[in-house]
């Protein structure tokens, strides 16, 4: 790890060269060179200055990515051919042809006008919820890339610091008020903030260890969202705001439209900026504070940056379809079995492979009984065997 820290801040070194930043002054000048002296005594071959270029090569090795030029295609494809299938599917079926024909004479093109029905359900209803279903697989996949980086353990998701919770409640509380639409989206970014920032606050009173304060905390409050939304749900109307209640929680897409689609967008493309924007501070993060904190890093406003964007990604996600579990667990894992642990790749990789999952997921919803069955259901049916397989062949990079 000595040899791969100092290569790693060698490559950061220059980066911020590269960018016009400066180091951080005469102590980070004598903490690397009692760094590189300390490699120099490693393995007693060579020379420092021969080992130093092996040393580099072997941290960009480490950090190299295998998103090669074929995966990102793949990637490309797969996540058109999905949302094209998703066009069809459904209680109305339409051909490929038909499809290719609606949106051909949208764009112009002199083809005879398409049955109103059909570009009815392609545009109103299908359009807008394949695109929200994309931004909510991408978002709870990366959120849960950031979460696993940050805290440095592969069983983080994006609930850990109460933002499902927290934003489960306020969608329950204006359910409860017979609220509309806006409002209950309102409440729930409004509960996951909240959630977050009292974790945030409770981890102040923990001084041996932060990250450890932070989870813990995150436990601590997603109890007590949890028990609060037992209480809505007890002092709920059993013949009509109870059963609207549970179905919520249960995460749904069925009821998306364009309003909803406007209403996400912004807010989610926030969210994926931050995060993409500190992928390369997760990888100096993944040598500990110390190290990050020698290259230059403000460890205390990355984490708190990170905490907003998934935070603020997973609210809104839980504010238009309810809980969908699992996602930010698994499909992090799959990425990283992918490109593998550099999250400058793995943050978009995550988010195509989220994005494309959830679709799929979604597809199965539904088509599978007469009724649609709750996605967050299907996620976990089928996210637990998933992660058990993921889980057992990919947890190397966290030994």
């Amino acid at each position: 790890m000595p040899r791969l820290a100092y290569a790693f801040r060698e490559a950061w070194q220059a980066r911020r060269s590269q960018t016009g930043q400066h180091d951080c002054g005469p102590q980070h000048d004598l903490a690397l060179g009692e760094e590189k002296a300390s490699v120099q005594a490693v393995g007693g071959q060579g020379t420092g200055e021969q080992d130093a270029p092996t040393t580099i090569d072997a941290a960009e090795k480490a950090f190299d990515s295998r998103l090669t030029p074929k995966k990102r295609l793949f990637l490309a494809l797969a996540l058109v051919l999905v949302a094209f299938l998703s066009f069809m599917l459904g209680k109305y079926a339409m051909s490929p042809l038909e499809v290719v024909q609606t949106v051909w004479y949208s764009l112009g093109g002199d083809l005879p006008a398409p049955d109103p029905a059909r570009e009815l359900v392609l545009y109103n209803i299908r359009l807008p919820r394949i695109l929200v279903v994309m931004m909510v697989g991408a978002a709870l996949s990366v959120a849960g890339a950031s979460y696993q980086g940050m805290f440095k353990n592969p069983l983080t998701s994006p609930d850990l610091l109460g933002a499902s919770a927290g934003a489960s409640l306020g969608a329950c509380l204006a359910l409860l008020l017979s609220l509309g639409g806006e409002a209950v989206q309102l409440f729930a970014f409004i509960g996951g903030m909240l959630a977050v920032g009292m974790a945030v606050w409770l981890n102040k009173f923990v001084d041996y260890d932060p990250t450890l304060g932070l989870v813990l905390a995150g436990i601590l409050v997603s109890t007590l969202f949890q028990s609060g939304m037992s209480l809505v749900k007890f002092m709920a109307d059993a013949n009509d705001k109870l059963p609207t209640i549970t179905f919520w929680l249960m995460g749904s897409f069925s009821a998306i439209d364009r309003t909803d689609l406007v209403r996400c967008m912004v807010p989610m493309l926030v969210g994926f900026a931050l995060l993409v924007s500190q992928s390369w501070k997760l990888n100096v993060l993944s040598f500990g504070d110390e190290e990050a904190r020698s290259m230059g890093v403000n460890t205390r406003r990355t984490r708190l940056l990170v905490i907003f964007a998934s935070t603020l990604v997973t609210s809104v996600s839980v504010a238009v379809a309810g809980i969908v579990g699992w996602i930010g667990l698994v499909i992090p894992h799959l990425a990283r079995a992918v490109v593998g642990p550099n999250y400058r790749v793995l943050l978009p990789t995550s988010m195509f492979i989220g994005a494309i999952y959830l679709l799929l997921v979604d597809d199965i919803a539904r088509l599978l009984a007469t009724v649609e069955i709750p996605i967050g259901i299907l996620t976990a049916i089928m996210g637990v065997p998933f992660f058990v397989f993921i889980f057992k062949h990919n947890m190397r990079g966290w030994r």
